[in-house]
Formats: C-alpha cells, sequence, structure tokens
C-alpha cells in the first residue's frame, strides 16, 4: 500500500477512534471487570498508544520524524486532557491527572511504534 493511502487512511481511523473514546467517557461507567488495582491506567495507556499509532501512521513525515513524533505526542496528550476535562461533566465521572499521564505515555509509546513501522516500510 502506498505511503499517502496509508497516511489516509490512518487519519480515518485516528479520527474514527477518537470518537470511539468519547463515546466510551460520555458514559456513567463502564462495565470493566476488577482484577487489579489501578487497572483503569493500563487502559487508558492502550486506548492512547492505539491513537498514538494511527496517528504516527497519518502524520509521518519522513524528512521530520521527530518533529512528526512530538506532533503526534502533543496531540494525543492534548485529546486525553481534553478527554478528562469531558469526564468532569459525566455523572459517575471524574477527572484524574494518573489518567491523562498514562494517556500521554501512551500517545508517545504508541507513536513511537507507529514511526518505527512506517520507517521499516519505507526502507523495503
Amino acid at each position: 500500500m502506498p505511503t499517502q493511502r496509508l497516511q489516509s487512511l490512518g487519519l480515518l481511523l485516528a479520527l474514527a477512534w477518537m470518537g470511539v473514546i468519547f463515546y466510551l467517557s460520555h458514559q456513567p461507567s463502564l462495565p470493566t471487570p476488577s482484577l487489579f488495582e489501578h487497572q483503569d491506567k493500563l487502559f487508558h495507556g492502550g486506548a492512547y498508544g492505539l491513537l498514538g499509532l494511527l496517528l504516527a501512521l497519518a502524520l509521518h513525515h519522513p524528512a521530520r520524524p521527530k518533529r512528526a513524533l512530538l506532533v503526534v505526542w502533543l496531540l494525543g496528550s492534548f485529546y486525553g486532557l481534553a478527554d478528562e476535562f469531558h469526564q468532569s461533566f459525566i455523572p459517575g465521572r471524574d477527572a484524574d491527572s494518573l489518567d491523562v499521564l498514562a494517556d500521554s505515555a501512551g500517545a508517545l509509546l504508541g507513536g513511537l511504534a507507529g514511526a518505527l513501522f512506517m520507517r521499516h516500510l519505507q526502507s523495503t
């Protein structure tokens, strides 16, 4: 698949995933089994890791990979912050700064994975 088509697909999927995150955040509670303490941080990291990966596919720039990764991380972190603000208005939910930290870390790790994937595609 040519890089431009992959970038378009990445953008479309990133926007769709942002919609899923918003929808889930708008629910008063989510039915998740209690497996271990602070498991929600892992869920946040995973959700924003996927967002970071998709944004990295969409925003890949071979001439400026570090700048593209910075933009991915900033976008993912800002969306996580906005999501926590949004949750502060939902009955049964609250805003948590540790969730924002998990979102930001997930976006960075997912962005790194996406950047490495795109670099690998271009080297083959």
